[in-house]
């Protein structure tokens, strides 16, 4: 039995303060042959449920509590500015369940209630929630400390008189810490003397942040990270001695050896601390029924069925069965509740015309959730399974994943918690983490490292879900390099790897909400965000699933957004027009997407998808649904066959006769989950429970379990009059679908939304795109886009209007005409008064007629010059810069004109000026150069509407410039290009030797870069190079600084540059799954299509970094228009660029 207990240890749930993951916190007190383990996190519980796991999982007896926050006061008192009138120090332990559910309602309390800079509770919480209890003094920062430190012994003998009365002789003990600080030494002997006069039992501890003494610096680092300090700093927060890891018990007992009294109660404390957190399955809320059905069962089978006969009428005995198989098989895993519950809150939404999506993920397989319109997917049309969503044969529960209209879903969320009860309903909590760039970036700002350094030793670390820094520095041979080149790298990269992966912040799950049975705080601790004052649960959704606590998600999806917004704007016409009732062989539909003008199209936008499109030519909504599972890593491998077995290039093959209706149509090509499944099923003789369990181990690949499944597989296939070769056969076949095969029921849910927006745009462009631009009116580079796209298409964007302009985007005669909310520092509030008074008196006549119909403390002078320079007024005045230059007479005009009509004083304006109106008001002045609108209109709107400032130079801008300044990554550093564009925000600054140099920003059409004129080139174009003036630069893409900069080496008028061709085709590959054939295929287009342009392929590697390959020098080609289309028709690849 060990001798010593740890009690007072933080993790890294401790934010930004504790650098002791909790798994290594257990290993290392098992390492240390420690019985018991404490876990006392500062005012919260986020770690408690995992680190009680952890422990059971290694055989230590945990001990869950919390190092709170006391208020000196009241906890509604919050007043104080000096730490010590906000906050103390305390620790409680829970002994037993009461006492963990004490520490569940006092944790959440002090969010809640008594949050003041930290969550805080008080003596009257201590006195009600004591019970089950244990309570240790603290830290030098506990009250009784403090007290001592005051010179006030006597007070803090009183004090600890209290807490005893409160906690009880056995539960109350005076905590010794010694970690080399003066203070503790004051401390210690005051609290050995208090426990010797009253006889309150003293326990030792030791403060823990950290697990091991050699991890005390990047703790403290952690902690600059936190309090926003460099480390060189003077007067900053820092624990000082290296003391405060997790200590062996015989460090601990030179420590406190001559108190071995204050050792032992810390094993007597472990020991009466037996706690057993009851973790049930799935607690589902109760969902009232009406009074005229039995029970929950019932009530689901009557709406079921009604449902039923909406959607199909007369019932088939194939429905009729289907039903009832499916609500036998959820009544017996206990999830009607569940099916009530999410169908009463989706049928609140459709009653309030908040737009649902037909589904997501497994659960469009369910007949029940379709006729509880839970989804729209008819899983009998489309072949979906209702296994892979519930299966009987393995318990897990349902997940509903709902989409809801991204402006109503807030809204359901409301209703659902008022309708459970705000105590029964919560939000996730989620913790952001130390990545592997982050973490670098952070520890080099605290290093006081340059961002510059740091950023591109950041960018070093490949990306993707896997990777780490330990991994990173084993593939990158430049990480390594720093360590040993300069000690202050090494610091960093060292740091970094100690910090990497702790908590960093807490916040809410985006999607994710908890209904519970009861009220929440009857399984997990609540957390009350200070910021947006949402309240979330403490524990993660991994750790609420072990809690029985059900979590639903409430996504936003933009796309339902847009639908409805397009189908108002076509109501608005007069048309009767309903999406839910568009026809599924559109034509026009399908040709938009044979022709792969799939821009704005959900799920189908991508470059590679129209590419693919083209090839496929789809005619039903089967072929969307199979383009959309297949237009992924592994299963793109088969796009060439699924296309050529469609278009009639290649016979259709099926491995065997009777699996002709599972893969007739995809053409041969088994692309769905389901489709394994099926197979199992004819083949294997398995059920679609037990298919579907089969699919699952099959797509881990263990090789012991593939054995297993083989030899199951073969046995049921014989029995079933296979022979064993063609049984090992499909086996073999199903093996990589099993693995890479897509959910049918999400694919098909999310291929009727696409073809939904498409059937939109086919038929209502105008609509369509102005229902896009106004889901993105708060995003500047999607507006620009979407209106290049909508001019692309023929359509007319008209500008801001005074008289036209709605609040968003509307089509007026078939015209897109833009949205208030769209220009910049106007804001919602000005549009809707702008729209209310227009509504109110007609369509304003004059600038003046404007101001004297609103109310200039809403439309006040800054919204008023926003109005002037985007140009609403244009049609009815047309003379900017004169409205501008008069603005303050006018609205000096309208202001007494409106007070003089308050108080009866009109006579006052019966003369001269005043009466003859805004002509004589108005003094005419020269309109602004076209270079200024179009200045003032990029500064409202975010971007050029009417015209760019480059347009007269335009043909020369085509023929020079062949890089996209707004995808400046995927060029290269070393080759020179030439630019053409604007000059913006130009600063002239010394070097280091006193010479100057300059930065300056170039735009063109597509974005803009800075350019850096080191002091020998500035000296010769700082006259070519001033604001405004249009130039051509050659230089070199500089991308150490972290944004890509832009090293000028030459500047020149552009009248002077002459024209020339790309000189690179760059070709990125979606996979680095490459095959032979479709490889070989493209090599042999390109040698076909010899030119000029060396040819570069972009490979993504398995850690997600990008490979550039160049060919070989042999290899060049041409690069226009119509080879670039041919090269984007092959599936592989994703994306195809000139340089």
């Amino acid at each position: 039995m060990s001798n010593f207990v740890h009690l007072h240890n933080h993790s890294d749930y401790s934010l930004l303060d504790g650098a002791a993951p909790i798994e290594a916190m257990v290993s290392r007190a098992r390492e240390l042959n420690m019985a018991h383990l404490a876990l006392t996190d500062h005012g919260n519980m986020f770690g408690a449920l995992k680190f009680y796991k952890e422990c059971k999982s290694q055989g230590i007896n945990p001990i869950i509590g919390c190092e709170f926050y006391m208020a000196p006061e009241s906890r509604f008192i919050k007043t104080g500015t000096e730490k010590g009138n906000k906050y103390h120090h305390l620790i409680l332990l829970a002994k037993n369940y009461t006492g963990y559910r004490n520490l569940i309602d006092l944790c959440t309390l002090s969010y809640t209630e008594g949050f003041y800079y930290k969550p805080r509770i008080d003596e009257e919480l201590l006195k009600k929630y004591s019970e089950g209890l244990i309570c240790l003094t603290g830290c030098v920062a506990g009250e009784i400390p403090r007290l001592i430190l005051e010179g006030n012994t006597e007070a803090a003998k009183k004090k600890a008189l209290f807490y005893r009365e409160i906690f009880g002789d056995k539960n109350f003990y005076l905590e010794l810490q010694y970690h080399g600080l003066d203070e503790e030494k004051l401390v210690n002997r005051s609290l050995v003397e208090i426990s010797r006069q009253t006889q309150i039992p003293m326990a030792a501890t030791n403060d823990i942040h950290y697990i091991k003494r050699e991890d005390a610096s990047a703790q403290d680092t952690l902690i600059c990270i936190g309090t926003n300090k460099k480390k060189k700093e003077l007067n900053r927060l820092s624990f000082g001695p290296e003391e405060f890891y997790l200590k062996s018990i015989d460090e601990m007992e030179n420590l406190f050896g001559e108190l071995p009294e204050a050792m032992k109660n810390t094993v007597r404390i472990g020991e009466m601390c037996d706690l057993d957190i009851d973790l049930p399955g799935p607690q589902l809320p109760d969902y009232t029924i009406p009074r005229e059905f039995s029970d929950a069962g019932e009530y689901l089978r009557h709406l079921t069925f009604m449902g039923l006969r909406e959607r199909y009428g007369e019932l088939t005995r194939e429905v009729k069965d289907r039903a009832d198989y499916e609500l036998k098989v959820i009544t017996s895993m206990g999830y009607t509740g569940y099916f009530l519950i999410v169908w009463d809150f989706i049928d609140y939404a459709r009653r309030n015309d908040i737009p649902v999506g037909p589904g997501r993920g497994s659960g469009a397989g369910s007949l029940v959730a379709y006729a509880l319109k839970i989804t729209d997917i008819d899983p009998i049309k489309y072949g979906l399974l209702f296994e892979r969503f519930l299966n009987p044969d393995r318990i897990s529960m349902p997940d509903f994943d709902i989409d809801f209209c991204y402006e109503g879903r807030q809204k359901v969320i409301e209703y659902v918690t008022e309708k459970y009860g705000v105590h029964r309903v919560g939000q996730i909590i989620t913790f952001g983490t130390l990545k592997s760039r982050a973490v670098i970036r952070d520890v080099a700002r605290v290093l006081d490292i340059p961002y510059a350094e740091a950023d591109s030793i950041a960018k070093l670390v490949p990306q993707g879900p896997k990777i780490n820094l330990k991994s990173a520095l084993a593939m990158e041979p430049r990480l390594e390099e720093l360590r040993l080149k300069d000690e202050v790298y090494n610091e960093l990269i060292d740091t970094s790897l100690r910090l990497e992966g702790l908590n960093r912040h807490a916040s809410t799950h985006a999607a994710g909400i908890v209904i519970g049975k009861e009220k929440l705080t009857r399984y997990v601790p609540l957390y009350k965000d200070s910021k947006t004052g949402v309240i979330s649960t403490q524990y993660t959704m991994e750790m609420l699933e072990e809690c029985g606590l059900v979590k639903m998600d409430f996504l936003g999806l933009k796309t339902l957004t847009l639908i409805k917004n397009a189908q108002q704007l076509i109501r608005k016409r007069g048309i009767d027009f309903d999406i839910d009732r568009i026809p599924e062989d559109d034509e026009k539909t399908f040709r938009f997407f044979g022709e792969g003008k799939s821009t704005c199209i959900f799920q189908f936008e991508s470059p590679g998808m129209q590419g693919v499109l083209k090839r496929a030519k789809p005619n039903k909504i089967e072929d969307l649904i199979a383009l959309n599972a297949l237009y992924r890593p592994g299963p793109m491998d088969n796009i060439d066959q699924f296309i050529d077995a469609k278009m009639g290039k290649i016979p259709i093959k099926y491995p065997l006769p009777e699996l002709e209706p599972i893969l007739k149509e995809t053409y041969g090509v088994i692309v769905y989950q389901e489709q394994v499944m099926e197979i199992a099923r004819i083949v294997g003789g398995y059920t679609l429970s037990q298919a579907d369990i089969l699919r699952k181990a099959m797509s881990k690949k263990k090789p012991e379990e593939m054995a297993k499944l083989k030899k199951e597989f073969i046995a049921g296939a014989c029995k079933k009059g296979y022979t064993k070769d063609k049984a090992e056969e499909i086996f073999n076949l199903l093996i990589p679908f099993a693995g890479y095969g897509f959910n049918k029921s999400h694919a098909a849910a999310y291929s009727v939304l696409a073809y939904k927006t498409a059937y939109l745009k086919a038929n209502y462009p105008a609509e369509f795109m102005a229902a896009n631009l106004t889901n993105e009116i708060n995003s500047t580079d999607k507006l620009s886009e979407y209106i290049t796209e909508s001019r692309e298409m023929g359509l007319t964007v008209l500008p801001p209007d005074i008289n036209l302009s709605d609040k968003f985007f509307t089509v007026v005669d078939g015209k897109i005409v833009y949205g208030l909310v769209g220009i910049k520092n106007l804001g919602s509030n000005a549009a809707q008064h702008i729209i209310e008074r227009r509504n109110q008196g007609g369509p304003y006549t004059s600038f003046v007629d404007f101001l004297e119909r609103v109310d200039l403390k809403i439309i006040n002078r800054k919204v008023l010059e926003t109005i002037i320079t985007s140009g609403l007024f244009d049609k009815l005045e047309n003379k900017r810069a004169a409205l501008f230059h008069n603005l303050d007479r006018l609205i000096d005009h309208v202001t007494r004109k409106k007070e003089s009509e308050k108080y009866g004083q009109a006579s006052l304006f019966d003369s001269g000026e005043m009466e003859s109106g805004q002509e004589i008001l108005i003094e005419p002045v020269e309109e602004w150069p076209q270079v200024e609108l179009l200045r003032y209109e990029k500064e409202n709107l975010g971007f050029y509407f009417s015209g760019h400032p480059l347009d007269n130079y335009k043909e020369i801008w085509k023929k020079i410039t062949h890089i996209d300044l707004s995808k400046l990554d995927r060029y290269l550093t070393e080759r020179t290009y030439t630019l053409l564009g604007i000059i913006k925000n130009l600063n002239e600054k010394p070097t280091r030797k006193g010479k100057p140099m300059a930065f300056a920003t170039l735009e063109d059409y597509n974005g803009s870069i800075e350019l850096i004129l080191f002091p020998n080139v500035w000296e010769e174009v700082r006259e070519l190079v001033t604001v405004d003036s249009v130039v051509g630069v050659a230089g070199k893409i500089d991308k150490s600084r972290g944004e890509p900069k832009f090293r000028v080496d030459e500047v020149k008028k552009p009248e002077e540059l002459k024209p020339n061709g790309p000189a690179e085709l760059h070709i990125r590959f979606i996979s680095d799954l490459l095959r032979e054939e479709p490889l070989q295929q493209l090599k042999a287009f390109l040698i076909d299509h010899h030119g000029y342009c060396h040819v570069y392929f972009h490979i993504p590697n398995s850690a997600e970094k990008e490979i550039i390959i160049k060919a070989s020098p042999g290899m060049t080609v041409s690069a226009n228009d119509n080879i670039i289309e041919e090269i984007r028709r092959y599936p592989e690849i994703q994306e195809v660029w000139r340089a």
